[in-house]
């Protein structure tokens, strides 16, 4: 294993919360690079936006079935796979390259050495991490001094047709909270403040993706493991009148061409840890 990684770990407490979130990925591993479409588009723009410089080591926080993980390996001379789900991590290690290092972990309490790693890439993770503020804490605590983190995540509106749709129905949770921009920025500059870090690069933007109907929406966000919702009272699938009822409204939305739109406004990042 790589001299980055920490000999002695501290002990945490188990998060139950993510644990399950863990679990939901992983069932979604086999799945997931079929139902990626999203994470392919917002996982490619910020390609653009990291170093050019080869001999640099990169961690992939949140790396999943190892596709940007691969893609990173083919630019960098060490790059580490991290992820919180011990199947997505079995998967990648079975279809990826050799060269990359794999570690299971929770990024709010990363097994990595201070000042170790000279990129962090995160695409559509940190919209799990509960509290953020850790593990944007922990993340700048393992990169460099001048070290970058570059990430993507989604914002509130994020499905909005969705959800939408189904608080007509009832008052259950069916699509995760997602913070809004000035709750996310106000806690990564909150912590940057306090670690000597600033966000140079921001962009917000609309993806619209289109579905034939609403169980192909549905199916797709189970195929990502993205499910899983931490404030839903009925666990139970909900009944077909329920679905009914939500699709008839969600025909609200309908695109021209017949098809099912929904939104996913999606934030790209660029944070630099100062050098003093």
């Amino acid at each position: 294993m790589t001299s980055v990684v920490q000999e002695n770990i501290t002990s945490v407490s188990v998060n139950v919360e993510r644990v399950n979130i863990a679990k939901s990925f992983g069932l979604a591993s086999k799945s997931y690079d079929n139902s990626a479409r999203l994470q392919r588009i917002a996982g490619n723009h910020i390609l653009s936006l990291l170093p050019k410089e080869k001999a640099l080591t990169v961690l992939d926080v949140g790396s999943g079935t190892g596709f940007f993980t691969e893609v990173l390996a083919s630019k960098y001379k060490q790059v580490i796979g991290f992820d919180i789900s011990h199947e997505m991590l079995h998967f990648a290690k079975e279809r990826c390259n050799n060269h990359i290092i794999w570690l299971e972990g929770d990024a709010h309490n990363i097994p990595l050495k201070d000042n170790s790693i000279d990129v962090i890439y995160s695409n559509l993770v940190i919209q799990w991490f509960n509290p953020l503020d850790v593990a944007i804490t922990e993340l700048l605590r393992v990169l460099k001094p001048g070290g970058s983190l570059v990430f993507t995540t989604l914002l509130d509106g994020t499905l909005h047709e969705l959800k939408s749709s189904w608080q007509k129905v009832d008052d259950d949770q069916h699509v995760i909270n997602f913070k809004t921009l000035t709750e996310l920025t106000t806690v990564v500059n909150t912590v940057l403040s306090n670690n000597q870090g600033q966000l140079i690069e921001q962009q917000c933007q609309d993806i619209i993706l289109e579905y034939n109907n609403v169980i192909h929406l549905a199916r797709e966000l189970k195929g990502l493991g993205a499910n899983h919702l931490a404030q839903k009272q009925n666990r139970g699938l909900s009944g077909k009148a329920k679905w009914f009822n939500m699709a008839e409204h969600y025909k609200n939305y309908l695109a021209p061409n017949g098809t099912y739109p929904a939104t996913y406004c999606l934030f790209s990042g660029v944070v630099v840890k100062s050098v003093d």
